[in-house]
């Protein structure tokens, strides 16, 4: 028997059987993986972040519940992303992408883009 199993914070949904709800909530509590995600903002400038939940926090900003930069300059869309084992290595690599000049992170989000295109074509 299928069931939908809706993520809370995101707005996807999956189609799983019950058994395996239960062990993707298990998967998500022993996750220790960090994200740095990096938003393109409505008014063309960048936010950097870092979280456990990459869908789950671009809800949050879309919604006006995350930073207050992101309330008043709207996120778009993620448009990089990169995973560390340690809450402290995201934060570093978070604060390099802060420090980073406006066209420093335009060059970053133009490799994100040809590594898909790479990728999907692959």
């Amino acid at each position: 028997m299928k069931t939908y199993a809706i993520h809370p914070r995101a707005s996807w949904i999956s189609t799983v059987r019950s058994s395996e709800t239960d062990e993707m909530c298990d998967r998500e509590k022993r996750s220790t993986s960090y994200y740095v995600y990096l938003l393109l903002c409505d008014d063309g400038s960048y936010y950097t972040g870092y979280t456990k939940n990459v869908p789950s926090r671009l809800w949050q900003h879309k919604k006006g519940h995350g930073a207050r930069y992101t309330r008043m300059r709207r996120p778009k869309r993620v448009i990089h992303v990169e995973e560390f084992k340690t809450r402290r290595a995201a934060m570093r690599r978070e604060q390099q992408i802060k420090a980073l000049t406006h066209n420093q992170k335009r060059d970053l989000e133009r490799k994100a883009a040809n590594t898909r295109c790479k990728i999907s074509h692959a």
